[in-house]
């Protein structure tokens, strides 16, 4: 089935006691992150269904109250995180509908009740229309536009439309600067990525997931707005910041952080703006809704690959993932 049926059946199958009254979204490490965009919509498009986003284990141990038979689990593993996959079984006892997104079929897969297939965005034959983040947010529109109508649901499906290609053309033009970047940083212990709005899950999965777990450098991660409130006090002329500007209603955070480090900071403060990456070759009305599905592959597939030559670490290498009891 297709999302949009997936989110029609749930609804009529859900109509007697009341619909769709909430959506809770459950993953760990970068699928977590990956969950932040259907969040960021659902927070700002959706009036009457309350939605939460939870990393797998703190749902497992602290399942919050509202959610029920009126509930929407969306349930994001590539390979069947074991604390995901006991999160799927939770949401489904507490009697939410499961929807499972992976990559490879699991106890994840045999758990949910409707299950999607999704393009891991590491790879350059995936579809970046396809990956988790993007169809995580797929599920959000259709929710909020089968429940309650949503006005810009025709924009949003012609972004879907062009992403990959939006994509392919910034990777192109970020290669080089990619490059560039690494070349100077290839030498650092600390790389701290700044980032906010609709850009802020881009950011923390660049931290934890591509500098920190694949290359095992330390990566603060810090929101613009948080900036001004205590972590611009580490900011010198000699350490390594990675702003990610964004568009929509959050850019002037975003560009305050600018001028801030611009003026303090030095020749390591790097900037990277989602309007060099052709974000707005989508519709006004639904751009804000896509930084994440440009920025979080391009860092992945363009800036922490070069960073991984220049400094001669092999991302595919890890000091105790998959090799030790945790």
């Amino acid at each position: 089935m297709e999302i949009r049926e997936i989110i029609e059946k749930i609804a009529r199958d859900k109509e007697a006691s009341g619909g769709i009254k909430s959506v809770v979204w459950l993953a760990a490490g970068g699928s977590n992150g990956g969950n932040y965009p259907a969040q960021y919509f659902m927070d700002r498009e959706s009036k009457t269904i309350r939605s939460q986003m939870f990393t797998s284990n703190e749902f497992v141990y602290a399942a919050p109250r509202f959610v029920d038979e009126n509930t929407v689990a969306v349930v994001t593993s590539m390979r069947g995180t074991p604390e995901t996959c006991v999160a799927a079984q939770v949401a489904k006892d507490l009697g939410a509908t499961t929807i499972g997104l992976y990559v490879q079929e699991s106890l994840l897969t045999e758990t949910c009740d409707y299950n999607v297939r999704y393009d891991s965005i590491m790879f350059d034959e995936s579809d970046q229309s396809r990956t988790n983040a993007a169809l995580g947010m797929r599920i959000a529109i259709d929710i909020v536009d089968v429940m309650e109508g949503y006005e810009h649901y025709g924009d949003a499906i012609s972004a879907y439309d062009i992403l990959d290609k939006v994509y392919n053309d910034a990777k192109s033009y970020c290669m080089p600067l990619a490059e560039k970047w690494a070349q100077k940083n290839k030498e650092e212990h600390v790389i701290t990525v700044m980032a906010s709005g609709p850009a802020y899950a881009a950011g923390y999965i660049f931290s934890i997931c591509n500098i920190m777990e694949m290359l095992q450098i330390q990566s603060p991660t810090i929101n613009c707005c948080e900036f001004f409130h205590g972590p611009f006090e580490v900011l010198d002329k000699n350490e390594s910041f990675f702003l990610l500007v964004s568009e929509g209603r959050t850019r002037k955070a975003d560009e305050r952080a600018v001028r801030f480090l611009k003026e303090y900071g030095g020749e390591k403060v790097y900037i990277l703006d989602a309007k060099e990456l052709g974000i707005n070759r989508f519709k006004d009305s639904v751009a804000e809704y896509f930084n994440h599905m440009l920025f979080s592959p391009i860092l992945n597939n363009t800036y922490m690959k070069q960073l991984s030559a220049a400094a001669k670490i092999d991302y595919m290498t890890r000091r105790y993932m998959w090799k030790v009891q945790y």
